[in-house]
């Protein structure tokens, strides 16, 4: 994801945009030549607060709320879905100061939200942009609401958890989300780091989200339940030099437990970590040796089967994307697809990967 986040603001810009800094360092500690507010970077002795950090952080580069869920429709049939929002920061602000009055005009971020349905081996993608703080998008704390135009997460009326309402040119979804268990935060009590030099993100998850509700696609509405799987993660970094993409896994296993792994790929190898989440006891923070995350066949493009082995807990997995083209096309494509797990363990879970030349 952080990949997408440093390139889309050359859209806002309407030119060619910053180019991508030849390291994870080159934007931390740099000063806003008006405020002289500097932007953050994370490290290993920050911690998660909540709910604060389910809100925005405009002292911090980039960062996103993710979604991604396995559901099914009411005869049996597996529906994947997705929804992301992206925020770059163009220029710092500390966290406890106002805003600047959107009568202003600002330009201190900008925004990026993507949705997509997968069903019946036929992928739908949407995307949507905002230049500035005018109001038409952003994130809130208390209470948790995050939107762009009338793609909207908010608080539900009635019941705990949330609602999400998108809806594309022929297609759409309202759904409710109910968290089930608290927060997983990842790597060292949030700090997830990203190479073997510590260099990283602050990073949480709600892995298991009850959704029920509606999605429409051209004029067809079906009822869906599932499950499904929330991150948040922000830094000031983006990928190191030499590091070309992104493949990550969100897990849910049919034994209860779940496993968030990524591997970030390097000229050398690649830097692996993740987290085993059982389903009783506390989350494990795996070491980038505890686990392995390897492609199988000869892939053309983006891999679409994979090992994942974590022997420490007995788990070797084989992961597969069903057929069909799940690229999100939009102005930086990665594929976002749907998986399902066999080998030690079965289940279902998601599959991003980014950095691998198109088809």
């Amino acid at each position: 994801m952080r990949l997408l986040a440093v390139l889309f603001v050359a859209l806002i810009y309407g030119g060619t945009g910053p180019q991508e800094p030849e390291g994870f360092a080159g934007l931390a500690g740099s000063a806003d030549s008006d405020s002289g507010v500097d932007f953050l970077q994370p490290g290993p002795g920050d911690r998660l607060v909540f709910p604060g950090d389910f809100g925005p952080h405009p002292q911090h580069r980039i960062e996103w709320w993710y979604l991604t869920a396995n559901l099914q429709t009411q005869s049996g049939e597996p529906l994947g879905l997705q929804w992301t929002q992206f925020r770059q920061a163009l220029t710092p602000r500390a966290r406890e100061t106002t805003p600047p009055a959107a009568a202003r005009w600002p330009l201190e971020a900008a925004w990026m939200a993507h949705a997509a349905v997968s069903y019946n081996g036929q992928h739908r993608f949407a995307e949507r942009l905002a230049r500035g703080d005018v109001g038409n998008a952003g994130a809130a704390a208390q209470p948790f609401s995050v939107w762009l135009d009338h793609w909207q997460l908010q608080p539900a009326k009635d019941t705990p958890g949330w609602r999400l309402k998108v809806a594309a040119d022929t297609w759409s979804y309202d759904l409710a989300l109910q968290p089930q268990r608290e927060p997983v935060a990842h790597g060292d009590q949030g700090f997830s780091a990203k190479s073997a030099s510590g260099e990283g993100s602050m990073y949480f998850s709600l892995v298991d989200l009850r959704i029920e509700g509606t999605v429409t696609l051209d004029g067809k509405t079906l009822s869906v339940t599932g499950t499904g799987w929330f991150d948040r993660e922000w830094s000031s970094q983006f990928l190191k030099a030499g590091q070309q993409g992104w493949d990550w896994f969100a897990l849910h296993l049919d034994s209860g437990d779940k496993l968030m792994a990524f591997r970030l790929r390097e000229d050398e190898g690649g830097f692996r970590s993740g987290t085993w989440i059982p389903a009783q006891g506390e989350p494990v923070a795996l070491k980038p040796g505890e686990l392995a995350i390897d492609a199988t066949g000869n892939p053309q493009g983006y891999p679409r089967r994979w090992q994942i082995t974590v022997p420490r807990f007995g788990v070797a997995l084989e992961v597969a994307a069903p057929e069909g083209d799940y690229l999100n096309a939009g102005f930086y494509p990665y594929w976002e697809s749907p998986v399902s797990v066999g080998g030690s363990h079965t289940g279902v879970g998601y599959m991003e990967l980014t950095g691998y030349p198109s088809e």
